[in-house]
């Protein structure tokens, strides 16, 4: 195993591979109260990065052969959040950096996000993303693979060329960490006795650990002691964390206009989530039973589903996986509390709050 696995604090048997942090503080409070910056302020920090970071993908996609560099200007006109690359920046910045390495960095986590992306849609077999037909659909699965080996083998030529082995070994080991959540994902599809472990350990290899990645590269640019390093990292971790988690709960709770994509998605792809572990969890064996029953086969008539929605806001499903994704949330804001004051510092410490209330 790498150097940077362990058991998170946040249940036994969740790793991460990007990061070595303190104990958690069992019991301590958030932080105390402050002003709350908008999305828009936070982004504007880094505003002019990213527009590089537009131009780097840009650069990259075009210099690639016909197939890739049509697929590449696809995913880089259906847009996204860009939180990846802003979450480096904006650690990069709040570590004292402000060299040429930040720009390309944040491009490289960009690429190895999409590339899961793709790989991800071609295994699930999905027909939509970000409300575009997605890439598998448009171009085929052969197709599809290959452009998104290729764009994982540009981000690591990409990240050579920093030069920093320090850099290449986080980066192989949170590729490989993604990697196995593709293969435990796959092999967890429609087991309805998916534990509360398993799943934070499934997210943590999905999700967290790029997050986490992305705040561990910002403090190396910023030559931070490994303490400090950890306490970012373990920021991102939490952070990460609680995106996936209120991901699986908008598809509870959202809509199609605003996903992007259909409602109960991951119920029907065979994806335990915690809001449907929760859910099973709380109803009587019957019914419970019926419901594992369906999603092992993979019966989700429209009238059962709707059920299953409804079940889920009686149980009190959705609210306990809302209180544990605010958990994280402030187990996040935690890991900053030992760094100076500054404007980067507010706008990571206001993030959380913004994962915690979005809508799509």
């Amino acid at each position: 195993m790498g150097r940077y696995l362990f058991v998170t604090p946040i249940l036994a048997g969740t790793k991460d591979a990007c990061l070595q942090p303190r104990a958690e503080r069992a019991g301590q409070d958030a932080p105390a109260s402050r002003p709350r910056w908008t999305v828009k302020e936070v982004f504007a920090l880094v505003r002019s990065d990213l527009q590089e970071v537009e131009k780097e993908l840009a650069l990259q996609g075009s210099g690639a052969i016909p197939p890739v560099a049509q697929i590449s200007q696809y995913l880089q006109a259906g847009g996204g959040k860009r939180l990846r690359p802003a979450l480096l920046l904006l650690s990069s910045k709040f570590c004292g950096y402000e060299g040429p390495a930040a720009v390309p960095l944040a491009a490289v986590m960009e690429l190895l996000h999409s590339a899961t992306l793709i790989h991800d849609d071609v295994i699930d077999k999905a027909e939509m993303r970000r409300g575009r037909p997605s890439i598998n659909r448009r171009w085929g699965n052969h197709l599809s693979v290959l452009a998104g080996d290729w764009l994982y083998m540009q981000a690591f030529s990409m990240a050579l060329e920093e030069r920093n082995f320090k850099i290449l070994d986080l980066l192989i080991e949170l590729t490989q960490a993604m990697v196995e959540g593709e293969l435990l994902q796959f092999n967890g599809l429609r087991r309805a006795d998916t534990t509360e472990e398993q799943y934070f350990d499934l997210a943590y290899r999905k999700t967290a650990c790029l997050f986490s990645a992305c705040l561990r590269l910002g403090a190396t640019l910023g030559a931070k002691r490994q303490e400090e390093e950890d306490a970012l990292a373990a920021y991102g971790l939490n952070l990460g964390l609680a995106f996936q988690l209120v991901d699986d709960i908008l598809d509870f709770t959202s809509s199609e206009a605003k996903l992007g994509k259909p409602v109960g998605s991951d119920m029907r792809e065979g994806k335990a989530t915690l809001p449907f572990i929760y859910l099973l969890k709380r109803l009587p064996r019957d019914p419970a039973r019926r419901i594992a029953r369906a999603f092992e086969r993979g019966e989700f008539p429209d009238a059962l589903f709707a059920e299953i929605l409804e079940l889920a806001k009686q149980s009190g499903a959705l609210e306990a996986a809302q209180a544990k994704a605010l958990e994280l949330a402030q187990r996040a804001k935690r890991r900053l509390e030992e760094f100076p004051e500054s404007p980067y510092k507010d706008a990571l410490l206001s993030l959380p709050d913004f994962i915690i209330e979005r809508e799509s």
